[in-house]
């Protein structure tokens, strides 16, 4: 279920803006802040929507869901055994909306993403050796192991970052956008965020843009409800993050970030309008962090409540049992599925595990996309000149 608000959008050739409307139109439930996933839409696991879809895909959804999920489990242990340094966050919980994004795009689209980006990555093709290589800080991984965590970078796959600063990506995606317009191209950007950014000047500087120039981008906000340790309501004068887009006559929905149809659909349906139309938009997509801010957050200024609600929407559960309930998956088929997955991703590892480290010689080798005269190559410590 979705809710929405949709504002013309005035030509970049325009002169003289567009008067703006007074108000929105009302819609049914706007108001409604309810993020409990069973309020957001029927609840039958064998709805109509299942009963419609190709059982194939229905599973291969889940195989993919469960993959992020066991990946990023993974990723937690290797994190408490050193394997990974510096800052690591996590999308567990976010699988339904990273699932449902990655189906709904076309390999040849564009993804800008904020540090929580590791199944975004996996969504976007990347191979997942790789992504545990770039944890690991080995030379086979997406940034050649310079990157870490926060800094996925792959432009076979066009997955353009991982960014640890907090909306860095946001400007950086609307000039893609920008790109892409100049040279008549049919692609798209997503650029994925959480929800603090959108208090941010950047958020609304690039929203501005690229409502005034009709740029091919979707905005993505991932409203975990928590930001870094405090409450969406507490932080944002406007909660319901997607009327926001009214500001910028563009259209904004909300959606059940924990199901995964939910999110492809209404994710596909933005992306194909912004590539006939040139029309951005915004999309809110409503889920729970399972866990802290990163993996070393213990998260205790969350209540017993609220952990109890995140649980209780796991949107990996969720979609296994809706495919167990409509007889697209027996118990067999996903412990069969389980067993795939945990093969995977144990590959994943050995193949990180096997990866050299970085040269230390290699250090400065990509500071500069080319040469660049004066550029310092001299390591810490190295003497300042020479006899």
């Amino acid at each position: 279920m979705t809710t929405s608000t949709t504002a013309r959008t005035p030509s970049r050739k325009t002169t003289r803006p567009a008067a703006a409307r007074s108000s929105a139109p009302a819609q049914p439930g706007a108001e409604n802040r309810e993020t409990d996933a069973a309020a957001q839409h029927s609840g039958d696991a064998a709805d109509a929507r299942i009963a419609a879809e190709d059982p194939g895909t229905l599973r291969g959804l889940y195989r993919d869901m469960l993959f992020v999920r066991r990946f990023e489990e993974r990723t937690a242990q290797s994190y408490q055994q050193a394997k990974i340094g510096g800052y690591c966050h996590l999308n567990l919980g976010e699988e339904a909306t990273v699932v449902g994004l990655g189906a709904a795009m076309r390999p040849t689209d564009y993804l800008f993403t904020n540090y929580r980006e590791h199944g975004y990555a996996l969504a976007k093709g990347i191979e997942p050796g790789r992504v545990m290589a770039e944890l690991y800080g080995r030379s086979t991984g997406t940034s050649k192991g310079w990157g870490g965590s926060m800094h996925m970078y792959d432009t076979a796959t066009r997955m353009l970052g991982g960014y640890a600063i907090v909306g860095g990506q946001v400007p950086l995606a609307v000039g893609a956008a920008l790109a892409i317009d100049y040279r008549g191209d049919d692609d798209v950007v997503v650029c994925q965020m959480g929800e603090g950014t959108t208090n941010i000047g950047a958020f609304h500087e690039s929203l501005n843009i690229a409502a005034l120039w009709n740029l091919p981008v979707v905005f993505l906000v991932i409203n975990n409800q928590t930001g870094m340790g405090t409450t969406v309501e507490r932080s944002s004068a406007e909660p319901d993050l997607w009327k926001r887009a009214a500001s910028y006559r563009m259209r904004g929905e909300r959606v059940d970030g924990t199901d995964v149809l939910a999110v492809r659909d209404m994710a596909g349906e933005l992306i194909e309008t912004a590539r006939r139309e040139r029309k951005p938009a915004l999309l809110e997509a409503v889920s729970h962090r399972l866990k802290g801010h990163s993996v070393v957050d213990p998260a205790r200024y969350r209540t017993e409540d609220a952990v109890a609600t995140a649980r209780s929407n796991d949107p990996v559960d969720r979609w296994r049992d809706a495919l167990l309930t409509a007889g697209v998956l027996d118990e067999d088929s996903a412990a069969a599925l389980e067993a795939e997955v945990a093969d995977a991703v144990a590959d994943a590892v050995e193949f990180a595990d096997a990866s050299p480290h970085p040269e230390p010689s290699s250090l400065f080798d990509f500071n500069y996309a080319t040469p660049v005269a004066g550029d310092s190559r001299r390591l810490p410590a190295d003497p300042l000149f020479t006899t």
